[in-house]
């Protein structure tokens, strides 16, 4: 028993050797972590030294004293906030909700930290503020027009508080706006009647513009007939021009026996007819006048 004791004794005593070992390991790699920040490239480390401000450190490799210096780190990327639905009054006295994001980037990372407490929260009570004040001088009827405007309006109002805060209010987009029930009900009707207006001024600019081209083909189609009959009539003038112009010809070369024969002839058919009664022009006594004289003619002969 005697050996066994101080083997135990001197076995304890390792392990407690050990144990402090282990202790003093662990604080010096804490402090080691402690001291040496790794810093990424959209990050920047605020640090304060005995609670004065020191500056901006990073990227890269940031060395920090542990027991004298606080650091804050800020990320440069850009970020946005929910604003969740706000009831807002219009000008006409409407309730409406309306929610909407901001966009934000840091651009001085000391000022954020010293500037503001709560970035998020500050920002958040300018925008309602600044959004009912829009809202309060525009009317319904007006406000989902003016959409863009109230934007506009409100990143322009948050930009100039939060630039002494070191951020940059790079836009504000309003996401929904949702005016009371039975003003979505009236919007829906109002829209039904003049998705029916325009259907029905379609439609009847359809039937103006048929009309419009029925009527313009009937006009070509007569202005063509009337152009076909012309020359057609053209085409018979001509052709009762020409044959007459080969009547006359052929009527010169004829003398008063050649006449005379012909109504000889005509005579012989109208006595080989079945009538009783015969007309005779007047002229006829002058028709027979040179068959007189050539049969006097003859007997002189």
């Amino acid at each position: 028993m005697s050996l066994l004791g101080p083997i135990q004794l001197q076995t304890v005593g390792d392990i407690i050797n050990y144990a402090i070992y282990g202790i003093v390991v662990i604080i010096i790699i804490a402090l080691i972590g402690a001291t040496i920040k790794i810093i990424r490239e959209y990050e920047r480390l605020v640090v304060f030294r005995l609670g004065r401000l020191v500056g901006a450190r990073g990227p890269g490799v940031v060395f920090i004293f542990p027991l004298i210096n606080r650091v804050n780190k800020v990320d440069l990327r850009e970020r946005f906030l929910e604003v969740p639905h706000q009831t807002c009054i219009t000008k006409d006295n409407a309730p409406t909700d309306i929610d909407f994001l901001i966009y934000y980037k840091v651009i001085e990372s000391t000022q954020s930290i010293v500037q503001v407490q709560n970035f998020e929260g500050a920002s958040i009570g300018i925008a309602t503020t600044t959004l009912r004040a829009v809202v309060g001088d525009i009317p319904l009827d007006e406000l989902l027009a003016k959409r863009e405007q109230i934007n506009q309006v409100l990143r322009t109002k948050l930009d100039e508080v939060t630039e002494r805060w070191g951020i940059k209010v790079t836009n504000v987009e309003i996401r929904e706006i949702r005016p009371p029930q039975d003003v979505q009900e009236a919007m829906v009707r109002q829209m039904s009647a003049e998705r029916t207006r325009r259907a029905t001024v379609t439609e009847a600019d359809g039937k103006r513009e048929a009309s419009i081209l029925v009527a313009e083909g009937e006009k070509k189609s007569n202005v063509l007939r009337a152009e076909g009959d012309k020359q057609a009539q053209i085409l018979r003038a001509e052709g009762y021009a020409g044959a007459l112009s080969q009547i006359f010809g052929a009527a010169k070369g004829i003398d008063s026996k050649t006449m005379v024969l012909q109504y000889l002839d005509t005579l012989k058919a109208l006595g080989a007819s079945p009538a009783t009664k015969y007309i005779f022009p007047l002229e006829f006594t002058n028709l027979i006048a040179p068959l007189r004289d050539y049969a006097k003619e003859s007997e002189k002969k």
